[in-house]
């Protein structure tokens, strides 16, 4: 929208121009609003972008058996998944221990920041999948806890 001041035989008009299509435009002369023809040649509209976003697409899968990230269960086996991409740091169980819900399992450096993986389950660690060092993906399994 593109805002004009003119003085007309003394008399001050702001004038406001709110769309132009084809040879009509819509203007606003102090407030009043008006539709107006062009004669001749339109002058061109300038075009404002139009922003087109992609459909957003949830991060884990809808189907349980192949989800990213584990859901919290109560006692019994299941897979400790990795929740994003990077390098463990820090095992702090081994095998045979028994863990209880939020007890820390690992260090996992992801974006130079050090996250904790915590147990969502009690249970005894069955097998320990990664190694300290270890470069893993979003959704690799990390330790089995049974």
């Amino acid at each position: 929208m593109k805002s004009y001041k003119f003085k007309i035989n003394g008399s001050e008009y702001v004038v406001e121009i709110n769309n132009i299509e084809d040879n009509t435009a819509n203007v606003s002369v102090n407030g009043a609003e008006y539709e107006v023809e062009i004669d001749g040649k339109a002058p061109k509209a300038t075009k404002t972008p139009k922003l087109v976003q992609s459909v957003a697409v949830p991060s884990t899968d809808a189907h349980p058996a192949v989800a990213k990230t584990s859901a919290p269960a109560g006692a019994g086996a299941g897979a400790v998944k990795s929740p994003l991409p990077g390098v463990i740091l820090d095992l702090q169980v081994k095998v045979g221990d028994t863990v209880a819900v939020g007890q820390r399992l690992l260090v996992l450096e992801a974006m130079k920041m050090e996250n904790n993986i915590d147990s969502d389950r009690a249970g005894v660690v069955r097998e320990i999948k990664v190694n300290k060092g270890d470069s893993v993906l979003e959704g690799d399994v990390l330790l089995i806890i049974g």
